[in-house]
């Protein structure tokens, strides 16, 4: 759960335009962590309602997706969100991207699922019984009324995953990004959290291994040690990587090919 800044700091003047598209433009956008090299020389920008980032373990996507949250910084290059430098919109990102980890109990912080919903509310500035009221209510929408009072420990893991996602989306923002959702879901669960997210009104950025994940989405990239092999439609990007793939597996000496 994102948490928005404290009142005092929420008068300052705004920079973000959450309907700005592109949402993001990256200009020779760099990161570096502990003196190794991340991502280097991305440059491209980010306007459609549906992308998908791919890669090996290690390509760098997760610091990718981190960057458009204000998790990470630029290292060299630049970065605009919705319309402003990166450095100036970080305090308003909590307020417009929406971010769900891949793991659930890393992301819930409350016991109950009520709780959890109410917290957005309450960041956003409703009083205590008005955030509980309007948890339910939201809860109701999206069918899930019947998990106000369940302890989030007691979920199966899609409900986890849903109710993250549901704690994220109740604050309303422009972006959802998602840092691979459904890793630790059954078939069923992804599918119901991948059709969940494709009726969604909000931009969608996520990373996922599974590139049946992909199906519906306007754009894929592939990262690969940091920066941009592929950027494109998601059919054509996916048959690439899976001839990558293929080919690397093909030149592996037994017995590493086990």
């Amino acid at each position: 759960m994102a948490l928005w800044p404290q009142k005092k700091n929420r008068n300052r003047p705004r920079v973000c335009d959450p309907d700005a598209r592109p949402y993001a433009v990256f200009d020779g956008a760099g990161l570096t962590i502990g003196g190794k090299q991340i991502l280097q020389g991305l440059t491209l920008t980010l306007q459609e309602d549906r992308i998908g980032v791919i890669g090996l373990n290690g390509s760098g996507k997760s610091s990718f997706v981190r960057l458009l949250n204000g998790l990470r910084s630029p290292s060299d290059g630049t970065l605009a969100l919705f319309g402003a430098p990166s450095a100036q919109a970080e305090p308003e990102l909590p307020r417009h991207v929406g971010f769900v980890f891949q793991n659930p109990d890393h992301q819930a912080i409350f016991p109950t699922v009520e709780e959890e919903i109410a917290f957005g509310l309450t960041q956003l500035g409703a009083g205590k019984d008005e955030s509980r009221r309007g948890a339910r209510t939201f809860l109701a929408q999206h069918g899930c009324e019947q998990l106000a009072d369940r302890p989030i420990s007691e979920l199966s893991e899609g409900q986890k995953q849903l109710i993250c996602i549901l704690a994220v989306l109740v604050m309303e923002p422009s972006l959802l990004v998602l840092d691979e959702p459904m890793t630790s879901l059954d078939a069923l669960a992804s599918r119901r959290i991948r059709d969940k997210l494709l009726s969604l009104p909000q931009k969608i950025v996520m990373v996922s291994h599974d590139l049946d994940h992909f199906d519906g989405f306007d754009r894929l990239l592939w990262l690969e040690e940091g920066r941009l092999r592929m950027d494109g439609d998601p059919d054509t990007v996916r048959e690439a990587y899976r001839r990558d793939v293929a080919l690397r597996l093909g030149s592996e000496q037994e017995p590493a090919a086990l």
